[in-house]
């Protein structure tokens, strides 16, 4: 029979080597001061702006691990109501909204105490309706179903158990002893390695009906905020594990299912910590491309629905709109008359901000390249 490290009996007692652990710590720590030394000198927009591509791409990939896909542009509208930037006036999606706020909590108020209450506010704010698809769950308090949690797949007759967590009953004093070694290990434990502990603890203890991916990943992001003491992330971790989350659950079941020595799993997060931070840098380099934009054209004179068409168009990237823009999508997208789109697409153009492509009805515009 399978015996998994919560059962152990020194658990919640975890081990590593720490020599192995040197290399890939140092390599991460140079990245970091890298990336914080390079977005340093951004000013207030700037910073803003970094923090909600950031943001939107969290919440994006947190979601897409879980296999939801979320409509990228009502999260971009929730993620510039959170930081107070101009958004796109998309209605409010709730379910969006509460996951943003998770989000946001978890590492702009890093500094306050991490208590039952806050975690089950977390989960039922991911959980509005109460419902996960089309499943009754609880929300706001830990699981408490006799049945066990297990992590399956395969198809029915032939599945495969991956992980079962500890059972109901267990996880009051699971959860407390997590939350008192969550507080205890701030600034006795390495930071980045906490932050990988917390991570694996969590998920292992499993402790709600569903979120529990999503809430680990938001603690993880706490730890690193602790850490760093940065309230603004410029790296997302749930992106490059969702780009390896094949490997992603094969160290953690294989951890789980292990001697409690985490070697192995700390290795494998420091790795796709600094691979997070490398990628970022795409991320980045589109935040200081649309400022040098903004920083070119400061003196020309623009219509709120130009500004809002361009900021849209610089989101998209080099690739733009599938289709590109034409005036009937600019007509629709700023509530102007075709004259009216017509015009301003028109002088757009006067100004170099735009060019044209092809001709008669099938003609769009795209963005000069500076």
């Amino acid at each position: 029979m399978q015996t998994y490290i919560w059962q152990r009996n020194d658990w919640p007692t975890l081990t590593w080597d720490t020599d192995k652990l040197l290399t890939p710590l140092g390599e991460c720590r140079l990245l970091q001061g890298k990336l914080l030394s390079k977005v340093g000198g951004l000013g207030m927009t700037l910073d803003h702006q970094a923090q909600a591509e950031i943001l939107v791409e969290e919440a994006i990939k947190t979601s897409a691990i879980e296999g939801e896909q979320l409509d990228v542009r009502s999260v971009r509208s929730s993620v510039a109501r959170r930081l107070g930037l101009p958004s796109a006036g998309m209605p409010v999606d709730r379910r969006i909204d509460d996951l943003v706020s998770v989000l946001v909590d978890a590492t702009q108020s890093f500094d306050k105490p991490l208590t039952q209450e806050r975690l089950w506010g977390w989960q039922a704010a991911l959980f509005p309706s109460g419902y996960s698809g089309m499943h009754k769950i609880k929300v706001g308090g830990w699981r408490d179903s006799s049945e066990p949690m297990r992590v399956i797949s395969g198809p029915i007759g032939k599945e495969k158990t991956h992980f079962e967590a500890p059972p109901a009953e267990k996880l009051d004093d699971e959860m407390k002893r997590f939350f008192l070694w969550f507080d205890n290990s701030l600034g006795s434990v390495e930071g980045i390695v906490r932050a990988a502990l917390v991570h694996l603890r969590f998920v292992t203890i499993h402790p709600f009906d569903d979120g529990n991916g999503r809430l680990a990943r938001a603690l993880t992001d706490m730890a690193l905020a602790q850490d760093d003491k940065q309230r603004v992330r410029y790296y997302s971790l749930s992106t490059q594990i969702m780009t390896e989350r094949e490997g992603y659950y094969d160290i953690l079941e294989k951890t789980q299912k292990g001697s409690g020595d985490v070697t192995d799993w700390l290795v494998w997060f420091l790795g796709c910590f600094a691979r997070a931070i490398e990628r970022s840098e795409d991320i980045m380099n589109g935040v200081f491309s649309k400022a040098e934009f903004w920083k070119t054209h400061a003196q020309d004179q623009l219509t709120e629905r130009q500004k809002k068409v361009i900021n849209r168009l610089l989101d998209e990237g080099p690739e733009g709109f599938v289709g590109g823009l034409t005036t009937k999508k600019y007509a629709s997208m700023t509530h102007a008359s075709r004259a009216t789109a017509f015009r301003e697409l028109d002088q757009l153009m006067v100004l170099g901000i735009l060019e044209r492509i092809g001709q008669g009805r099938s003609v769009r515009y795209e963005l000069k390249l500076l």
